[in-house]
C-alpha cells in the first residue's frame, strides 16, 4: 500500500511538472514571437537616434564650422538634408561671420510617435543650449524641439527639425 501511494504521489508530481514546463515553455517562446519586443527595440533606436541628432544639430562652433556643418548633413537626410546642402558655402560664411559657439545638450527626449513598418518617427527633447559669442559672456537658453526622423540604409536619420513654442498658463 505504502508503495502504490509513493507511485502515485510521484506520478502525480511529474505530471504537475511536466504541466508547468508546457506552461513556462509557451510563456517563454510567446514572449520571444511578441510583435510588442520588436515595436520597443524599433522606439529605442529612434529615440538613442533622436537625441544624438539634436545634439548635434543644435552644436556649432564657428572655429571648426566646416566640419560641424558636415555633421549637420550626416545627420540629416530628405527635406532638411537638402535644405542644408543647398546653401553650405553661404551658411558656412554667415557662422564663420557671426563666431559663435553653440553647444546643445539634450536634458530629456521621449519618442511621440513610431511607425516601424514605414520606418518614420518623431521624437520629442528638451535641449539646454549654451550659446558663447566670440569675447562675450555665455548665454544658458533652454528649448524644446521636435525632431521628424526616417530611417535609412545608414540609420535614423531626421528629416525635420522644428522648436516647440513654450506657453506660459
Amino acid at each position: 500500500m505504502k508503495t502504490r501511494i509513493l507511485r502515485f504521489g510521484s506520478l502525480a508530481l511529474a505530471v504537475v511538472a511536466i504541466a508547468f514546463a508546457a506552461w513556462f515553455g509557451y510563456a517563454w517562446w510567446h514572449a520571444a514571437h511578441d510583435d510588442g519586443i520588436g515595436r520597443a527595440v524599433v522606439r529605442d533606436d529612434a529615440l538613442k537616434a533622436g537625441q544624438q541628432a539634436v545634439a548635434t544639430l543644435t552644436t556649432l562652433d564657428y572655429r571648426q564650422a566646416g566640419p560641424g556643418y558636415q555633421r549637420w548633413l550626416d545627420a540629416s537626410t530628405g527635406a532638411l538634408h537638402d535644405e542644408l546642402a543647398a546653401d553650405q558655402q553661404g551658411s558656412l560664411d554667415r557662422i564663420t561671420q557671426a563666431k559663435t559657439v553653440t553647444d546643445g545638450k539634450v536634458l530629456d527626449a521621449a519618442v511621440t510617435e513610431v511607425d516601424s513598418g514605414a520606418g518614420t518617427a518623431k521624437v520629442i527633447a528638451s535641449v539646454e543650449l549654451q550659446v558663447k559669442p566670440d569675447g562675450g559672456d555665455p548665454v544658458t537658453k533652454r528649448n524644446r524641439f521636435q525632431a521628424e526622423l526616417a530611417r535609412t540604409p545608414a540609420g535614423w536619420r531626421v528629416t525635420a527639425l522644428g522648436q516647440i513654442p513654450v506657453t506660459q498658463s
